[in-house]
């Protein structure tokens, strides 16, 4: 890593939720993870998230670049000597920047994969589509503002906001060490609105070899606007001392 800290301001950020057969999640997940429960389900999405003056901490805001990006992702938790961690595992990432794409494992954790991305939005519709270049990819997202969150995870966005907040620490797999390298995302402001989803298609979540008919179901969304945030690199995590039973 060539910085340990990147800032910009996530311009928008849509958290679309999954609510999944925990067994169906474990089968997904590398140790030491395993699926963080809400309501005795496992919890996964897609987030959609635009990044403007993404640059490292101590470069000024002017020569950050803007970039459109998305990842698939599962509420986790692992043990280490401190006791129950949670976060969440991220297994795959992709974006609209070459840079990124190019400087992932050196300026940010993780691999990132390009993709072309379609954006249609105002202050409270959103219409999103992704295609991966490599063709393993495809996503599509409508979605409006709603007065509830709705959905049978969280009893109101308040308490979505704060099960994310407290799993703010994610970890990816590196395409250049191998292993899990982490990336906590850093904010003073945490909010949202509730979004309600008119349509949506994810090439992963809709497979049924994946995820059995039934086992996975479209729970509920909401978005983030125009927070000024930090991405601390939390380091691979082997280098942690996890438990024997982890």
């Amino acid at each position: 890593m060539l910085t340990d800290t990147m800032r910009c301001t996530i311009e928008r950020r849509l958290l679309v939720n999954y609510r999944i057969d925990p067994e169906a999640v474990m089968k997904l997940l590398p140790a030491p993870f395993r699926p963080q429960l809400v309501s005795g389900w496992a919890v996964g999405g897609v987030c959609f998230i635009r990044l403007s003056g993404l640059r490292p901490a101590h470069f000024p805001s002017a020569l950050g670049s803007r970039t459109e990006n998305v990842a698939h992702r599962f509420a986790v938790e692992w043990d280490d000597v401190l006791g129950t961690q949670a976060g969440v595992f991220v297994p795959r990432r992709d974006t609209s920047s070459r840079l990124t794409a190019l400087a992932g494992d050196k300026l940010f954790p993780g691999t990132y994969h390009r993709a072309r991305f379609k954006v249609q939005e105002d202050a409270t519709d959103l219409r999103i589509g992704v295609d991966s270049r490599d063709g393993t990819l495809a996503l599509s997202v409508s979605a409006d503002e709603a007065p509830a969150l709705g959905g049978e995870l969280f009893g109101s966005l308040e308490e979505a906001l704060t099960f994310f907040r407290q799993g703010s620490l994610g970890f990816s797999p590196s395409g250049g060490t191998g292993g899990l390298v982490g990336v906590r995302l850093v904010s003073e402001s945490w909010e949202g609105r509730s979004m309600s989803v008119g349509h949506m298609v994810s090439s992963m979540f809709d497979d049924n070899q994946v995820f059995p008919r039934g086992s996975c179901t479209l729970d509920s969304a909401f978005v983030m606007r125009d927070l000024p945030v930090r991405w601390r690199n939390e380091g691979k995590l082997e280098s942690r001392s996890l438990t024997k039973a982890a």
